[in-house]
């Protein structure tokens, strides 16, 4: 919940508007319960729809989308708690972005508990800026080193392979981290990897949005961004775990869904005009790269 308030804090301060606080309870009748705190602002003066999710929430049953890769968990009751956001930016020359840090353990009686971290951030420009690309990895690569020298090309190559849309054959944004499952490190040490990664979502991307923010656009860019974010759209409710997990094991849907851009279009077989600055984007930035 720190976490929460600070990234909070500081974009209220970029934006000039306050973020609404909802507070939430799942009943005890449910077949998920817990609580968490949703945190939205829309139709912002920077950020048209911004979302930063905690929840805490414990079930007796984990639903298909976590027992089909790890049938080892089937029968066992589960707890969760985690941090999620997502910016949709006015102005498409600043990029949307996602961070996810969550905490995870699957237990049942006369077994060995099962637990894992998982998260990341990822970037997805509308305009592609190679500077902007070259900051974020670096940070992202800056807060793994200190925990291992491996950890950065390994979750780089998973986030480019995880934010991909397979039907559109074509990468979500240019990238950042993505890590699941993961517990090398042990319990103390894998969740200061994890805690690295949610400390340095800021220094990822507040200079980005303060660089950015005030780049003069018109109908043209803002139709392109659009269109773009129904890219978004579509991975999210067909691939993303994390919205698949809370919508199958009876999440509250206001704060998972609370990721989705405002205003999204959708045209039939669309492609931008070749050598356009719209073409740069699928041409030379959603290709992964080695941006560092």
């Amino acid at each position: 919940m720190g976490l929460q308030d600070r990234i909070v804090a500081a974009l209220e301060a970029a934006d000039g508007k306050p973020f609404l606080t909802d507070a939430w309870e799942k009943p005890a009748h449910e077949r998920l319960q817990g609580n968490g705190r949703s945190r939205i602002l829309e139709d912002g003066n920077v950020l048209e729809r911004g979302g930063v999710g905690f929840s805490h929430v414990t079930g007796n049953t984990l639903p298909p989308s976590a027992t089909a890769a790890r049938p080892e968990l089937a029968g066992r009751s589960f707890e969760a708690m985690g941090v999620s956001l997502v910016f949709h930016p006015r102005n498409p020359y600043v990029p949307t972005v996602h961070m996810n840090v969550r905490c995870f353990i699957a237990v049942k009686p006369g077994a060995e508990p099962v637990w894992w971290f998982g998260g990341g951030m990822d970037l997805t420009p509308y305009y592609g800026n190679a500077d902007d690309c070259r900051h974020f990895h670096q940070t992202c690569k800056d807060a793994l080193a200190p925990h291992g020298a491996d950890l950065y090309p390994r979750f780089k190559t998973w986030c480019d392979e995880y934010f991909f849309l397979k039907h559109r054959n074509e990468a979500r944004g240019i990238g950042g981290i993505f890590f699941d499952d993961f517990h090398a490190l042990g319990f103390d040490g894998s969740f200061a990897m994890m805690r690295s990664v949610g400390d340095a979502f800021l220094n990822a991307y507040l200079p980005i949005l303060q660089a950015r923010r005030d780049t003069p656009y018109g109908e043209r860019e803002r139709d392109f961004q659009a269109y773009r974010r129904g890219r978004y759209v579509e991975f999210n409710l067909v691939f993303d775990r994390g919205t698949l997990f809370g919508l199958q094991s009876g999440g509250r849907t206001e704060s998972i869904l609370m990721s989705m851009p405002p205003l999204v279009k959708w045209r039939y077989d669309w492609h931008p005009e070749p050598g356009s600055p719209e073409a740069a984007l699928t041409t030379d930035f959603l290709p992964a790269r080695d941006w560092v």
